[in-house]
């Protein structure tokens, strides 16, 4: 089936880039949240990242569920539903905030995360396929470049937003309600202008039975009984747990670091992944031009590996830049690892994107273990910035396998490779 041009969805695209931004300004307010929480609730490093755990962990029990929705009731009725729900777990940030410093307060936190996770779970149901199906498959990773543009101002947008009417260093959660107030209405006025956009229902080539395809793998994927027989697909979701895990752990946890160096202003310092990503994005857009998305996917694993080893061995004052170096390398990996798992799956279009969705439960895996890491290194009340280092070696495993199913994981099954 040919795909229709790009330029039919130009405004469409828009309006999802806008959900991406929404997604990393939630997203970006969480990381800044695990300092706070830990200063006003004194919590140990692993404690305090369960804030991410709560929000990631609703991908684990919601991704299949939220598949089924937006296979029901289409696209656009599912981003309005998300956009809503995820105003709600803003607003539940004011109560929680209100009841600090007692720990009840900091549990109402981890809940209004879980909630507001389920809204971003059935987003990102929605909108990943939705991009990596307007238009040709193998521009998939550009598309996907311009849409991380959005989303990674807005992760660094949420921190410097909501460190405007709180102190990191000496927090009051009592001035939360503003901030909280004015983030959950804006989410909740963009659901509401949204039932009014319109927004095509699009379909992925072969995923209705009534398409015609010539495409052997498409053929053969549609006479599969179930969306567990695609071992590329299954390879891909461990390649995406692990992505955003490693994606997510530099953001959530630069401040962290910058404090453990004594830093002046930790804040500022959680704009180097999302630079970098964003600089990764707009140099990516242009090397997709030139080589296939799955080569290009092995150069940036390739860099992100050389500075995961390097930032071990260098003065913290100069590893803590490293991290803005893997945000770059980070960029062009998202949307390449989408597209090498979610095409070939003809009538399991929806159900495939609902199981890599499933997967970004990694966000809250990874930063999980790595603050339990930071407990188990350190020797002191307080992580090190050599405890950091170390407990940053976490990322090498993970691009290994990632580097792995570029190069051969994502070929496995099809009658092409």
């Amino acid at each position: 089936m040919k795909q229709p041009k790009l330029p039919v969805y130009f405004f469409p695209l828009i309006i999802i880039a806008l959900s991406f931004f929404v997604i990393g300004f939630g997203v970006g307010i969480n990381g800044i949240m695990v300092p706070i929480l830990e200063s006003t609730f004194s919590l140990s490093k692993g404690a305090s990242y369960l804030i991410l755990t709560a929000t990631f962990s609703a991908f684990l029990l919601f991704g299949a569920p939220s598949g089924q929705v937006v296979k029901k009731y289409g696209y656009k009725k599912s981003l309005v539903a998300a956009l809503l729900i995820m105003s709600l777990g803003v607003l539940m940030f004011i109560p929680s905030a209100l009841l600090s410093p007692s720990i009840s307060g900091f549990y109402l936190f981890l809940a209004a995360s879980f909630v507001g996770g389920i809204g971003n779970t059935l987003l990102q149901t929605a909108i990943n396929p939705y991009v990596t199906i307007c238009g040709p498959t193998e521009k998939a990773a550009q598309r996907m470049c311009l849409m991380g543009i959005m989303n990674q101002s807005a992760w660094y947008l949420g921190p410097v937003f909501l460190s405007l009417f709180i102190d990191v260093k000496q927090p009051e959660l009592d001035q939360a309600a503003v901030p909280f107030g004015l983030a959950g209405g804006i989410i909740a006025l963009f659901a509401l202008i949204m039932i009014f956009v319109s927004l095509p229902e699009v379909k992925a080539e072969g995923e209705s039975e009534s398409q015609e395809t010539e495409d052997e793998d498409i053929i053969e994927a549609n006479r599969k009984k179930s969306v567990w027989h695609f071992p590329h697909l299954i390879m891909g979701m461990v390649a995406l747990f692990l992505y955003v895990g490693v994606e997510t752990l530099p953001m959530a946890s630069v401040i962290d670091f910058a404090k453990s160096i004594g830093m002046e202003s930790p804040v500022q310092y959680a704009a180097f992944g999302p630079l970098g990503m964003i600089t990764g994005y707009i140099v990516s857009i242009f090397v997709l031009q030139l080589i296939p998305q799955n080569r290009a996917l092995v150069i940036f694993l390739s860099i992100a590996l050389a500075t995961s080893v390097i930032m071990a061995f260098l003065p913290p004052q100069i590893a803590i830049y490293c991290l803005s170096g893997l945000g770059f390398a980070h960029s062009i990996m998202w949307g390449a690892i989408w597209a090498l798992t979610i095409t070939r799956l003809g009538k399991f279009t929806k159900p495939g994107a609902a199981l890599m969705v499933v997967a970004i439960v990694g966000g809250a895996a990874l930063p999980l273990l790595f603050g339990l890491l930071l407990d188990a290194f350190k020797t002191g009340a307080t992580a090190t910035p050599a405890d950091f280092r170390m407990a940053y070696l976490i990322f090498i495993p993970c691009y290994l396998y990632i580097l792995f199913y570029a190069v051969f994981g994502h070929k496995i099954g099809s009658k092409r490779a």
